[in-house]
C-alpha cells in the first residue's frame, strides 16, 4: 500500500474512533438450527470490531445478536475504551425482561425509548444497517425500515442482507417481484453471503460511500457497489492482497488508463459480476428444488389424511 493511501486509510480509522461510525445490526433473538448462524453473526461481530465501527443494537445477549455483541467486545478487547464500542436501544419493558450475565454487564450505554417506536427511530441514527438471520421482529424492522426509507422519513442509507446458507434469497426475489409490480420503489441491498463478502463490502462503504439526501444519488452508490464487489471478492485471493489496493488500481487505471486497459476492467468486473450471479441463481434453484419436495411432501399427507377420513 502506498505511503499517501496507508495515510488516509489511518485518518479515517482515527476519526472512526473519533466520531463512532455506528452500524445497525438487527437480528434474532434466538439462534436457529444451523450452528453456521451463530458463527457468522460473531465474525459479523468481529468484522465491524475491526473496522472500528461501533454496533446499536436491541439489546440482547442471546441467539444471534448476543453472538453479535460477543463479537464486537472480543475484538474491541484492545481498546481501552470497550464500554463505548455497543449502544444498546430497548423500552422499559424489555429492560425489565434481561437478565443480567456476561454480555448485557459490559454495555454501559443504554438508551431506555419510551415506545417500540422511539425505538426504532433511535436505532436508525446507524450510519449503516445490517440485517442478519431471525424472525419476525427482524422481519417487521426490515419492512418498517424500508417503508421508512421511501416515504422519505428516513435518510437513506446501505442496506446489507448477511444472506447467511441462502437465508434472504426467498425474501430477496419477493422484494424484487413487488417492486417489478409497482407496488413498491426498488430498495437496493447489499446481499454479502460471508464474513470475507461482508468485510470488503464494510472497507468499500468506509472508502467510497458519500451520504446524500437524493434518493437517485444513493440507490446509484449502491448499485455501483453491488455490481463491482464480485470483481473485488475475486481479487482478494488471500489476506495479503488488500481492498484498498484494488480500489487505487480501479482509479488508476479509469482516470490514467489507456482505452485498451478501460475495456479489459470494465470486462473484469462484468464477468465477475455475471459469475456471481449465476453462482447465485444455482444456489437458489437448488433452494426452490428443496421447497418442491417439502410442498410434494405436503400434499402427499394431505390427500393421505382425507383418504383416511372419507373412510
Amino acid at each position: 500500500m502506498n505511503q499517501q493511501l496507508e495515510d488516509m486509510v489511518g485518518s479515517f480509522a482515527e476519526e472512526n474512533a473519533k466520531k463512532g461510525l455506528r452500524v445497525f445490526v438487527a437480528g434474532g433473538s434466538r439462534s436457529g438450527n444451523d450452528e453456521l448462524y451463530v458463527e457468522e453473526a460473531y465474525n459479523l461481530g468481529r468484522q465491524i470490531a475491526r473496522m472500528e465501527f461501533k454496533l446499536d443494537f436491541g439489546l440482547s445477549s442471546s441467539g444471534i445478536m448476543g453472538a453479535v455483541a460477543k463479537g464486537v467486545l472480543d475484538g474491541w478487547k484492545h481498546n481501552q475504551d470497550k464500554a463505548s464500542a455497543i449502544q444498546g436501544i430497548t423500552t422499559k419493558e424489555y429492560y425489565n425482561l434481561y437478565q443480567s450475565d456476561e454480555i448485557i454487564s459490559q454495555i454501559e450505554d443504554v438508551i431506555v425509548a419510551q415506545t417500540l417506536e422511539e425505538r426504532k427511530q433511535k436505532l436508525l441514527n446507524a450510519d449503516f444497517v445490517v440485517f442478519a438471520p431471525g424472525g419476525v421482529g427482524t422481519l417487521d424492522e426490515l419492512a418498517y425500515d424500508c417503508v421508512a426509507m421511501q416515504d422519505g422519513l428516513l435518510p437513506v442509507k446501505p442496506f446489507i442482507l448477511y444472506n447467511v446458507n441462502g437465508f434472504f434469497h426467498h425474501l430477496v426475489e419477493y422484494l424484487k417481484f413487488i417492486a417489478s409490480e409497482g407496488f413498491a420503489d426498488p430498495i437496493p441491498f447489499i446481499v454479502v453471503d460471508n464474513s470475507k463478502e461482508l468485510s470488503i463490502v464494510f472497507r468499500l462503504l468506509k472508502l467510497r460511500y458519500q451520504k446524500t439526501d437524493s434518493t437517485k444519488e444513493a440507490y446509484a452508490q449502491a448499485r455501483q457497489l453491488i455490481y463491482e464487489l464480485p470483481y473485488f471478492v475475486k481479487k482478494k485471493t488471500d489476506s495479503s492482497v488488500h481492498v484498498e489496493d484494488i480500489y487505487e488500481q480501479m482509479k488508476e487505471i479509469n482516470a490514467y488508463g489507456n482505452v485498451e486497459a478501460e475495456s479489459e476492467l470494465a470486462n473484469e468486473i462484468e464477468q465477475a459480476y455475471l459469475e456471481k450471479e449465476i453462482e447465485r441463481m444455482y444456489d437458489r434453484l437448488s433452494k426452490t428444488g428443496r421447497d418442491t419436495s417439502i410442498v410434494s411432501d405436503k400434499l402427499t399427507n394431505l390427500k393421505k389424511r382425507k383418504k383416511e377420513h372419507s373412510k
